[in-house]
């Protein structure tokens, strides 16, 4: 099945407290998210791997991926769909020797030096930000701003997904800039509502 890339929901362990990590996914994902990274910077990886065995089942027959963030032995362990890494994460030959042909592996890039030094053939997708400065990464990059991601978009070998900052008012703009799809956090995590959330993009 092609990767959809379209409404791509990165998770927060404090911003989905209120509703519950299960309970939000859940939510999202019948507002239309296609796919669901499990991101938590402070769990050990055994509650990783606790929480991806529970996502992964929740998203059983939905056709909705799961994909783990930086940790290759989770994602391994969880039987997860993927891996996504960032620049200081992890080595991506490594990564894709792990996770074999059929698995799901992103990088996150920031800078046309970075894009220029990637090999394409070990990965699926891009994460390409952040778009605008945001609260859930404190450590982030300069942001790109739409014209900066539309030029990364236009040099990019592969789909990619754009995060960092993006609300729904910034769907039109991002897909004018050519990207697959927005990666989302606190636009739905965040929110009372996150089925809502996710369908307000949707549309």
């Amino acid at each position: 099945m092609p990767l959809d890339l379209s409404l791509y929901l990165v998770t927060d362990a404090g911003l989905c407290a209120d509703h519950g990590l299960e309970a939000t996914v859940a939510a999202a994902v019948r507002g239309g998210v296609t796919l669901v990274q499990l991101r938590d910077k402070h769990a050990s990886d055994a509650e990783m791997i606790d929480q991806a065995r529970r996502l992964k089942a929740l998203l059983a027959g939905t056709g909705v991926p799961l994909i783990i963030n930086d940790r290759l032995e989770v994602a391994l362990a969880a039987e997860a769909d993927g891996l996504h890494i960032g620049q200081d994460d992890g080595d991506v030959a490594r990564a894709r020797a792990a996770l074999g042909p059929q698995g799901i592996l992103g990088l996150s890039v920031q800078t046309h030096e970075q894009l220029a030094r990637l090999d394409p053939s070990a990965l699926d997708y891009l994460g390409l930000g952040p778009v605008f400065a945001t609260p859930s990464k404190h450590d982030h990059a300069e942001p790109l701003g739409v014209d900066g991601l539309a030029a990364l978009v236009a040099a990019s070998p592969l789909p990619s997904v754009a995060i960092g900052g993006l609300k729904v008012e910034h769907a039109e703009a991002v897909y004018r800039a050519g990207a697959d799809g927005l990666a989302v956090i606190s636009a739905i995590c965040g929110t009372p509502d996150p089925e809502a959330a996710a369908r307000r993009f949707v549309r």
